[in-house]
């Protein structure tokens, strides 16, 4: 869980850095993952679907981001060929699936059943105890405040119904 506590010391103090080094904004939803090892491979498939400049731009969007370890449980074969040039359209859908238009932080989430993804496709918001759902994922860690949005970590990553 180092990579969680490394997001967690990034979301609060990289603002309080950024400020007083003379930046005057947070980092966006794409600057906050690219600046922590723990979404290299989210990192990587948002490269190879031509999808850093939408969530490098204005937003607002909530992202349901899934980490290094959460990948891993999808096998390497499956992830590799997702990545290929010609799965595009495809790594494009499951990724624009965990992702929603607009700012909804936790509180917000919690009193939801369900929202549009960008993909188009909606999803499942659930509680579990005290525990968010997005689908079957649970959120282990929400409300990373980006200049362009809000990073909502999940445990599983999360595929379209279209997909399946």
């Amino acid at each position: 869980m180092k990579s969680i506590k490394s997001i967690v010391c990034a979301v609060f103090l990289i603002p309080v850095i950024a400020y007083a080094g003379g930046m005057k904004e947070k980092p966006t939803i794409v600057g906050i993952a690219a600046g922590d090892d723990s979404f290299s491979t989210l990192v990587t498939a948002l490269k190879a679907a031509d999808l850093v400049s939408v969530l490098d731009g204005d937003g607002p969007f909530t992202v349901f981001a899934p980490t290094n370890e959460t990948f891993s449980k999808i096998p390497a074969d499956t992830l590799a060929n997702l990545l290929k040039p010609e799965n595009k359209a495809q790594l494009q859908a499951v990724l624009t699936y965990h992702v929603v238009s607009g700012k909804v932080d936790a509180a917000t989430a919690m009193t939801l059943s369900e929202a549009a993804t960008v993909q188009g496709e909606k999803i499942n918001i659930s509680m579990n105890g005290k525990k968010v759902m997005i689908n079957d994922a649970s959120v282990i860690l929400a409300d990373i405040d980006a200049r362009n949005g809000v990073i909502h970590v999940i445990d599983t990553v999360i595929l379209p119904p279209s997909v399946l």
